[in-house]
């Protein structure tokens, strides 16, 4: 039995539900949509679905995926719309289908971020920002379950596969970076930490990621 992918976004209220509680949301939302999904085996089964690049709490999405088992309730066609009946506000599924390349090949992100300063320091901020990307390496400090400290260091810089756009305007900086997807791969909020650090004199006081695009090795969108 061929798996399936479901696409789907997360956005407004639901950018602030765990990935955990994400799976969980998605498991129920099956049950409420009558919809049938292959399960474990074992003493205990429970429901096979599985979200590659778990989204940090508070980022938004255009492009998450889930792979799941469909056994019956529905087609790929029809699966949508049931869906999106059962699902909570901020999340809904754009295209189900079958098979797709393996997780493993998820090779880079595309996010776009936008920074907000309390007062007009974006051209300032984007020439910092433009500095400390060309570098040839910074390293951060990052929280790490594994490290006895708490905290590992990563070097950002090898991970930042391109940068796509740096656009100040007014208090605004709007920024547009490909980020490494995994192994190891770069979460935004640790690029802003190293750079608040780097540059304490231009305060942020708004934030926001959104993961645009997944991309393949070949720099395909991934599906």
């Amino acid at each position: 039995m061929s798996d399936q992918r479901i696409l789907f976004t997360k956005s407004g209220t639901a950018k602030y539900i765990s990935h955990l509680d994400l799976m969980h949301t998605m498991e129920r939302a099956f049950l409420r949509a009558g919809i049938t999904i292959r399960h474990t085996a074992g003493f205990h089964p429970h429901p096979y679905v599985s979200i590659p690049l778990p989204l940090p709490l508070g980022f938004s999405s255009q492009c998450e995926l889930l792979e799941f088992g469909l056994v019956e309730g529905s087609t790929v066609e029809e699966l949508p719309q049931k869906m999106n009946r059962a699902l909570p506000a901020g999340i809904q599924v754009r295209q189900c289908y079958d098979g797709g390349l393996p997780f493993k090949k998820l090779a880079y992100v595309r996010y776009d971020i936008t920074l907000e300063f309390e007062t007009p320091l974006a051209d300032q901020a984007a020439q910092a920002f433009r500095e400390l990307l060309g570098r040839e390496s910074f390293v951060v400090q990052k929280r790490s379950k594994k490290a006895k400290s708490g905290f590992t260091e990563v070097d950002i810089i090898p991970l930042v596969e391109a940068v796509e756009e740096i656009r100040p305007e007014g208090t605004f900086l709007y920024l547009t970076l490909l980020l490494k997807a995994q192994n190891p791969g770069l979460n935004p909020d640790v690029l802003l930490q190293g750079f608040r650090g780097e540059h304490p004199e231009l305060p942020m006081i708004y934030t926001a990621c959104h993961r645009r695009e997944i991309l393949d090795e070949d720099k395909n969108i991934y599906r």
